[in-house]
């Protein structure tokens, strides 16, 4: 015959944590905090644009839920393209690989959102560029990314 169907030990499964009303959106630790703005400051400087802006986008606070500290790093980037001359914003955005370009495309989209006095013509200036270097994916790619900076 068949064996005792009484004992529950194949039941493992909490079939409570697959309910509709208990989903929780994927948590990201407080891991990335933003650039450091002591070095990017230091950078920026010396005149060594080029290395400011490779430290600013090198911590970018994508994974934290903090506003305060997504802003702060927003004004830091703004100030580091801002400090670039209209020739030398090219050969910058050359010397980026393709996922440090998809970060400062979005931090130039994050921009256009709260535009300052002179932000808006950097910022246009910047999009072209990182276009022409990046193509029109490193746009669909930060269109489409649920993580903004």
């Amino acid at each position: 015959m068949s064996k005792s169907s009484a004992s529950t030990k194949f039941r493992n499964v909490n079939v409570d944590e697959f309910d509709e009303n208990n989903f929780r959106e994927d948590e990201v630790d407080e891991i990335a905090g933003g650039p450091d703005e002591t070095e990017v400051v230091g950078f920026l400087n010396q005149k060594k644009n080029v290395e400011a802006l490779k430290a600013v986008l090198r911590n970018p606070p994508i994974g934290s839920k903090n506003q305060a500290i997504k802003d702060k790093a927003l004004g830091i980037v703004i100030r580091v393209l801002s400090a670039f001359k209209a020739g030398e914003i090219e050969k910058a955005v050359n010397e980026l690989d393709k996922d440090t370009i998809d970060v400062l495309m979005k931090y130039i989209y994050r921009g256009f959102e709260n535009v300052t006095d002179n932000s808006g013509a950097t910022l246009l200036s910047w999009h072209e560029k990182v276009v022409n270097v990046g193509g029109v994916g490193c746009i669909v790619r930060v269109l489409t990314d649920r993580k903004s900076v």
